[in-house]
């Protein structure tokens, strides 16, 4: 597997994980590893960590007091994995098909090809390839284009290997992670000027956010969540997610603007912890 195909993961700051709160464990679980292709790393009464080739990706948390989140909160519109590969793409898409799993929209985002779909408890999912960066048309201020279009999904499943999609294929990672948020200027201040990412997109109500160069490690919208408050402690769905730092001068930057701002963090051994403005917990680390 060459680097080109995780061009994400090798900029200046990347998506590591993403923690789930839901309700039904087991069924949340079963589904992220009989769908998704995830394999279970580690178990505790109240959650797992779920990941690929002993990687850890997902974490999945429940508690007797979890309550779910409506459907205008603040919290998560989608996490996105991230194939190494258009077969590995294609193979997971002839998976999908045979098990009947309800598919929500499927996208030629110029980029990459993108299918979405939602868990058992409605925690939306992309699972898409990236095309290789030298095919993507760059602005002269740096942002990327892409747009929605159709992905010919018959073309992509014909294309499949002759296999079996037994889990999901070594080197698969979260690509991004996708938020709804209550307010986007507000967005755009935090992931730009706190923790250093460049807008790279611009939608109508949402801002896709960068590092060095790649289409976007985490984006948010306010499609369905406009003037959204603070998540609560209980709610159920993204209860935070992981950047980690490539290189350590952004880093240092991101820390220096978090004390600057006097955002409240927890200093850990491995990293720091924050919330973002609507309560989204994020984990810093180098």
């Amino acid at each position: 597997m060459s680097d080109d195909k995780q061009f994400a993961l090798t900029r200046p700051a990347y998506v590591g994980q993403a923690h789930l709160v839901v309700r039904d464990l087991d069924r949340v679980s079963d589904f992220y590893q009989k769908i998704i292709g995830l394999s279970v790393i580690e178990k505790s009464p109240n959650g797992q960590v779920l990941g690929v080739s002993g990687k850890p990706l997902l974490t999945l948390t429940t508690s007797q007091n979890a309550a779910r989140a409506p459907s205008g909160a603040a919290g998560l519109f989608h996490t996105a994995f991230l194939m190494p590969s258009r077969s590995d793409l294609a193979l997971w898409l002839t998976h999908v098909a045979h098990n009947n799993v309800q598919l929500q929209g499927a996208s030629d985002h110029l980029v990459s090809e993108a299918i979405y779909l939602a868990d058992p408890e409605n925690n939306g999912i992309e699972v898409y390839r990236d095309r290789l960066p030298e095919e993507w048309a760059y602005q002269p201020d740096g942002t990327v284009a892409m747009a929605t279009e159709r992905l010919d999904l018959q073309a992509l499943y014909d294309s499949a290997p002759k296999a079996t999609f037994a889990k999901a294929a070594d080197g698969t990672a979260i690509g991004h992670i996708h938020l709804q948020v209550g307010d986007i200027p507000k967005a755009d201040a935090f992931y730009q000027d706190v923790l250093g990412l460049k807008i790279m997109a611009r939608y109508p109500g949402a801002s896709f956010f960068g590092s060095g160069a790649y289409h976007h490690h985490v984006a948010a919208n306010i499609w369905n969540s406009r003037g959204a408050q603070a998540r609560t402690e209980n709610m159920t769905g993204l209860s935070g997610y992981s950047l980690k730092f490539n290189e350590r001068a952004e880093f240092d930057k991101a820390l220096a603007a978090i004390d600057k701002m006097e955002i409240n963090t927890e200093r850990q051994s491995d990293g720091v912890v924050l919330k973002d403005p609507w309560g989204i917990g994020l984990k810093l680390s180098a």
